[in-house]
């Protein structure tokens, strides 16, 4: 199964086309604000407002063999831990290997943030080359699974 933390999500129509070449159930989760779609293996998940309820949802669920497509670090940890594999928007696989880093960056770039408020940044602009990397990674990943 594919689960994908869809809030902010750039790549939500890539998976879908790609889980549908597969024959692959995909599970969209929010608190709102997205379009359901007809495709019978595309359900869309609505959970209540609240930090974190819907990373909390598909924590709780994926497990080995289940890819989870995220830009939550944390969300991304917990499944890691799970055995799931996670891919960022971009492609980036998220693994046992990396997570503890990745992490631990993110941590200090809160602090950072957090001890200077008129630090200005944020991540580069989404781009062409990340969606086609995003492709060839969950291409990968879901061949990986059926393994």
């Amino acid at each position: 199964m594919i689960y994908v933390d869809a809030d902010a999500c750039p790549v939500k129509a890539e998976v879908e086309r790609v889980a549908t070449r597969h024959k692959v159930k995909t599970f969209v989760v929010s608190n709102g604000g997205i379009r359901p779609s007809p495709n019978p293996l595309i359900e869309t998940i609505v959970v209540p407002d609240g930090p974190d309820v819907a990373d909390m949802w598909i924590a709780d669920r994926a497990t080995r063999g289940d890819i989870v497509i995220t830009g939550d670090i944390p969300l991304a940890a917990r499944c890691v831990e799970n055995g799931a594999q996670v891919l960022k928007h971009n492609g980036e696989a998220l693994t046992p290997a990396n997570i503890g880093n990745i992490l631990a960056t993110r941590d200090l770039m809160a602090d950072m943030r957090a001890a200077d408020p008129f630090r200005q940044g944020g991540g580069r602009p989404f781009s062409k080359a990340d969606r086609s990397r995003f492709l060839d990674a969950l291409e990968r990943a879901l061949r990986a699974a059926k393994g």
